[in-house]
């Protein structure tokens, strides 16, 4: 038995939807795979195979963790850390979700687990890895352990989980991954949308080198200072429209106009700016669909509408970006 956790991506609003601004978002065929099954040592064992990690704790260990990564949050929200303090490496992520599971529901381990996790999404590119990381877990174990998940409980112990990962999250990403399709999220209401039928490809530009929860941070004075949650609500309402008609060239116009802003509020680096300018010579629109980076030239994945892939694939080369394939998902988090 296997839980797939489906990555997502953002259409228009990343950053916006952290105030309450409307978000278009769609899951895609790239996936996180867990599976939970029982050992004979007293342990809580993980293998990570994507991060080359192999590693048991005691049910004491895993517990001391847990506090540990709770209070640096505290710490974080108090303002004497950097949300990336918070976890001290990747992995911490699956073990503090495994150790919220078993807190919340008040389960005291009496045999081992091993838990073993695999993924074909990007990490730290802007395709909700961390969110298909935690659901993918808190199934699995869920499942093994025999525990009646609602997906209410489901949703807030996950995006409990996925602060420690962000600061803030919006729940988009969990959402998405949990529920599958494409969704718009307007004023506290999630409207579900067909699954966009569009020449849609990604280009991955590579790890940023600052977290989603520091683009996070840096962009949170220009909604504070400025009216510029009002322009992405403008444009994530716009193609909505242009997604609902079907009207390719307004969903362009669209991403061209989400790009502009995600500029404005400074997450987009110059090399990456450079790479979308050329893509638009080519009849395109592209805009990152994450979170992007306030350092470096890296900024995750980038999503292109385009008839001309072979202008594309040509671009790609130019500036070494591997071009990735991918398709909308229906499902959501699903056992096979």
């Amino acid at each position: 038995m296997k839980v797939y956790a489906p990555a997502k991506l953002i259409l228009s609003g990343e950053h916006a939807v952290v105030y309450g601004k409307p978000a278009l978002a769609m899951a895609v065929n790239r996936y996180v795979t867990a599976s939970a099954i029982p050992q004979l040592l007293p342990l809580v064992s993980f293998d990570l195979s994507d991060l080359e990690y192999e590693h048991g704790l005691t049910f004491t260990a895993l517990n001391r963790l847990k506090s540990r990564i709770k209070e640096n949050y505290q710490r974080f929200i108090s303002g004497d850390f950097k949300i990336r303090d918070v976890l001290q490496k990747p992995v911490e992520l699956a073990q503090f979700a495994l150790s919220l599971f078993l807190e919340t529901f008040n389960l005291h381990l009496t045999q081992g687990i091993k838990v073993r996790v695999q993924s074909d999404i990007p990490m730290g590119c802007g395709m909700g890895s961390s969110a298909a990381t935690v659901l993918s877990i808190v199934h699995a174990i869920a499942h093994h352990l025999q525990v009646d998940l609602s997906p209410d409980i489901f949703f807030k112990l996950a995006l409990e989980a996925e602060n420690m990962q962000h600061g803030y999250s919006s729940g988009l990403d969990l959402q998405v991954s949990l529920n599958g399709g494409c969704v718009l999220v307007k004023n506290g209401e999630t409207h579900q949308r067909r699954v966009p039928d569009l020449p849609i490809y990604l280009v991955n530009t590579g790890v940023p080198v600052t977290t989603t929860g520091e683009c996070v941070v840096h962009a949170a004075r220009y909604f504070k200072e400025s009216d510029i949650g009002h322009d992405f609500a403008a444009v994530t309402d716009a193609m909505d429209a242009g997604l609902q008609n079907n009207h390719v060239a307004e969903i362009k116009r669209t991403v061209d106009a989400n790009h502009e802003l995600l500029v404005q509020i400074g997450v987009v680096p110059v090399k990456v700016q450079h790479f979308i300018h050329d893509i638009k010579k080519t009849d395109s629109a592209a805009k990152i669909c994450g979170a992007g980076a306030v350092n470096g030239e890296k900024a995750g994945v980038v999503l292109v509408i385009t008839e001309n892939v072979e202008a594309l694939a040509a671009l790609c080369a130019r500036y070494h970006y591997p071009l990735l394939p991918v398709m909308g998902e229906s499902r959501g988090v699903h056992i096979v």
